[in-house]
């Protein structure tokens, strides 16, 4: 009667579960043809480890051969995303028509050309604006009326760091349109009424972007797709224009002063034509006036970093729109300070030297020939000096990476492939400064003293940013390491034939991360009972045992001495790009007051040159600056 109960209970179980045998006796065994369809662990090719537990793994049913009967996929089925495809390249192509006309109306206005005013270019940018507004707050009603409905999400765009960074620069920005209300308000008398209502709108949309930013720069949007794109990529295309804005404003104003300062250094051929937009009117107070008008200029440099960070997330955004997105999640990226002393005083240490040589440059620069003369000798030693540690510590980074090969991560991810195309696009502006110096010194029938030290300045400009783009964009691409403290010892029993009693596993991830630490080459043959059996091992002294042995290597290169080393590489690098940024977005040019350059190329084309690479070039250091903090979290 009992062995009767057991064969009922056991058919009842194998009916619950047809197909599946979970291989616990040796009446279940496959026999002949069967045993070529099972899996590889199944034919008792693996060996038992040295110790540990073992866990009886379920026998799974050989894969059913194609039916020559199922149904041919439908001949439409490759067709579906054409008209998703048509949607972007409609919406690219809106875009850059707006992006096109913008800047028509920017270089019409910064030369003067007839019929073309100030009010003009700025009725047309609130007009963007405006319509951007009307869009998110469109996308927001939708969003906050479908909160309780699942929706995607990219969780490598949009990381809270970036988001917070964005959120300093944007309440600058609104610092900067309540400086330019009370411009208005000085000169009310004298200014259309644009120009009033031109930071208001500003200062509005600002706030809103920065809020829409927060809750759905993660969104990869699958509804209202081709509505979607066109709003989506028109508010990147307006901030661009509202970059370009900000640039040609800052560059007409560091252009005034650079022609100023040209006759202290001896260049009198050169004429000096001031292109100011000072209002005919008298401002009241006049004090005031002249501190907010002064005041103005300093806080553009934050503007034109918020206005292309905000692009720049707007576009990954417009990239996720119709994207099937992994479900695997990547790994929490943690802020830690430990063990970064060096990295982090050194860098300090770069800063503040940074701080005080802009200092000293622009109070001597202009003063005289002389002092002029000595403010840049002193800025070119400097930047040599710091160029070539930062080369030399990129350099070292990479060599630890030749040294510790490991696998890449190739994965789609829109936000990093954005980042690795700025990196390399934005250098180009630095690089093509960097090759006109150096043409204009071996060209220059006269070089002073000085403008020798402009050679080694150029050619590691050059190198240094060869350099670090490689080290970032190898960070960025390399699969993050397991640290020690987060590896648990796994200890996994299951029971086989009512035997042996089964403890949780220890690991986070239970019998999936099991999986993933057993060794290729062990080997586990089959229980005594007949049951498939994989043994892991629980000790320290099997992970340090078994497996592959490392290549030797340095000992601060191994472990947590490789990972300690990169990350003060980082940090280092971190602070010095961000020590480069400061001098030529407050008005640190050596490339303006050299003069060497506007000799050989003449005055005009060398300015237009500078004018159109300096911006890239100052955007590359606050992203570089951006990426490195990314690799100093990701090591």
């Amino acid at each position: 009667r009992e062995s009767d109960g057991q064969g009922r209970a056991q058919g009842r179980q194998g009916s619950r579960h047809p197909g599946v045998s979970l291989g616990c006796g040796p009446s279940m065994m496959p026999q002949g043809p069967e045993a070529l369809a099972s899996p590889p662990w199944a034919s008792g090719a693996l060996d038992p480890g040295p110790s540990g537990p073992a866990i009886c793994l379920p026998r799974l049913p050989a894969p059913a051969p194609a039916s020559p009967e199922a149904p041919a996929p439908r001949r439409g089925a490759g067709c579906a995303s054409v008209p998703q495809k048509l949607a972007e390249a409609l919406s690219s192509q809106y875009g850059l028509n707006v992006f096109v006309a913008g800047l028509l109306l920017l270089l019409a206005w910064a030369v003067h050309a007839s019929g073309v005013g100030k009010s003009d270019l700025l009725c047309f940018l609130t007009a963007l604006m405006l319509l951007q507004l009307l869009w998110m707050l469109w996308y927001v009603g939708r969003s906050s009326a479908r909160r309780r409905l699942f929706r995607l999400k990219d969780t490598q765009a949009g990381a809270r760091w970036l988001r917070g960074s964005i959120t300093l620069f944007a309440a600058i920005t609104v610092i900067l349109g309540c400086f330019k209300i009370g411009y208005f308000v000085g000169f009310s008398e004298c200014l259309s009424v644009t120009e009033g209502v031109f930071p208001v709108t500003h200062a509005v949309h600002t706030l809103l972007q920065v809020y829409f930013l927060w809750g759905h720069a993660k969104d990869v949007i699958q509804s209202f797709k081709t509505l979607e794109r066109f709003g989506v990529i028109h508010s990147v295309f307006t901030n661009l224009l509202l970059w370009a804005n900000g640039v040609l404003n800052e560059s007409k104003h560091q252009l005034n002063e650079h022609k100023e300062r040209l006759l202290t250094l001896g260049f009198g051929n050169v004429t000096i034509e001031l292109d100011d937009h000072t209002p005919p009117c008298n401002c009241t107070p006049p004090t005031l006036c002249t501190a907010i008008s002064q005041g103005i200029y300093y806080l553009y440099p934050f503007n034109i970093e918020y206005q292309i960070l905000a692009s720049t997330m707007l576009y990954v955004l417009w990239k996720n729109i119709g994207r099937k997105v992994d479900s695997q999640q990547p790994p929490k990226m943690q802020l830690k300070f430990h063990g970064v002393v060096v990295g982090s005083a050194l860098g300090l240490t770069v800063l503040a030297a940074t701080i005080g040589v802009v200092a000293v440059y622009l109070v001597q620069i202009g003063r005289s020939k002389s002092r002029s003369e000595l403010a840049l000798t002193m800025f070119y030693l400097y930047a040599i000096a710091l160029l070539a540690l930062m080369g030399a510590a990129g350099l070292l980074g990479i060599c630890i990476y030749r040294v510790d090969e490991k696998s890449l991560d190739e994965s789609k991810n829109p936000a990093r492939k954005l980042d690795t195309e700025l990196l390399v696009g934005t250098a180009s502006g630095s690089w093509l400064i960097s090759w006109g110096s150096l043409l204009a010194i071996f060209c220059a029938e006269a070089c002073p003293p000085y403008t020798w030290y402009n050679l080694p300045y150029s050619v590691l400009a050059i190198v240094e940013k060869y350099i670090q783009n490689v080290f970032i964009i190898e960070s960025t691409h390399r699969e993050p390491e397991l640290r020690r403290e987060d590896v648990r010892t796994l200890s996994v029993v299951t029971v086989c034939n009512g035997s042996a009693s089964a403890p949780a596993p220890s690991g986070p991830k239970g019998g999936a991360a099991a999986q993933d630490l057993q060794p290729r080459d062990s080997r586990t043959p089959p229980a005594p009972n007949g049951s498939m059996c994989v043994r892991f091992g629980g000790g320290r002294e099997e992970e340090e045992g078994g497996g592959e042995r490392p290549a030797c290597h340095p000992r601060f290169l191994q472990g947590n001495g490789k990972r300690t080393v990169l990350r003060n590489i980082a940090a280092f690098l971190f602070l010095c790009n961000i020590s480069l940024w400061i001098p030529p977005a407050f008005g640190c040019r050596p490339e303006y007051d050299n003069g060497l350059e506007e000799i050989v190329f003449g005055f005009e084309p060398w300015i237009i040159v500078v004018n159109l690479a300096m911006p890239f070039s100052i955007f590359y250091r606050m992203h570089a600056a951006a990426s490195l903090f990314e690799v100093y979290c990701k090591i």
